[in-house]
């Protein structure tokens, strides 16, 4: 006999919606994710929808309506809780906004706990629309399989995230001009910990000065090349992870490496 069909199927769409959700509650779409699903997906009446609201974990859901400019989902039951986010933080300097894009995305996806933007007096941008990177950071939860979305704060002068950063936690400076080798260091630590990236023109030396001097912090080298700022941010994340964070219970098994 042919083998049942997994249900929810892998292809089914995944989204973010407000919360909490429970067995039973009807969903109304409407806006972008209407569209998505009525006309790019052209989803129908009992088509199966991933939902996730990062508070109570991942559902499944099916269609119960389609409107020319409204979907209505129906959730069915719950699939996961939600995951468990390794305690990391990315404090990275503004840079050019595409470049940030990409540094928002891959953070989003590799698991970090929240981004903190940092303005330094070598960025090229001090500010951030909020609203196009909570997009950003949704939709790569949502092609990631992630169930929590990363906490995405407002941008901080790095003078103000020095002076408040919160004892207890490391604070591995990614120095350009040298530092222990980030995987030696990362794995000689437990805890909260957080990776500071500087912009494109990296940090000045009074900058690097303040940082070096912070009780919480750790100068780390990323390798023998000159890395771009967003390069950095991504490689530094990728090896926190390897090193201290789920990526081997991932791969044990023991958490769900997502679709």
């Amino acid at each position: 006999m042919p083998a049942t069909p997994a249900w929810p199927p892998k292809s089914a769409p995944r989204l973010f919606v407000p919360g909490p959700l429970e067995e039973g509650a009807h969903v109304p779409l409407e806006g972008g994710q209407a569209h998505y699903l009525g006309k790019v997906m052209r989803s129908a009446p009992g088509d199966a929808v991933v939902l996730c609201d990062d508070l109570t974990g991942e559902w499944l859901a099916e269609v119960s309506g389609v409107g020319k400019r409204d979907v209505t989902l129906a959730v069915v039951r719950r699939l996961r809780e939600r995951e468990a986010v390794p305690d990391f933080w990315l404090c990275a300097a503004l840079i050019k906004k595409d470049r940030f894009d990409l540094v928002l995305e891959k953070a989003t996806e590799l698991g970090v706990a929240a981004v903190r933007p940092v303005v330094t007096r070598r960025c090229v941008a001090d500010k951030l629309n909020p609203e196009r990177a909570r997009t950003i950071v949704t939709e790569a939860a949502e092609q990631c399989a992630r169930t929590a979305l990363p906490a995405l704060a407002e941008p901080v002068k790095l003078d103000a995230l020095l002076r408040d950063w919160p004892a207890g936690r490391r604070l591995y400076f990614a120095d350009e001009e040298g530092g222990a080798p980030a995987a030696e260091a990362f794995a000689a630590h437990e805890g909260p910990a957080a990776l500071l990236v500087g912009p494109e023109g990296g940090f000045d030396d009074a900058e690097r000065a303040a940082i070096r001097a912070h009780p919480a912090a750790q100068a780390i080298t990323l390798g023998p090349r000159i890395l771009r700022a967003e390069t950095a941010a991504i490689a530094g994340t990728a090896l926190w992870m390897g090193t201290r964070g789920d990526w081997e219970a991932a791969a044990s098994g023991l958490i769900s490496a997502g679709a």
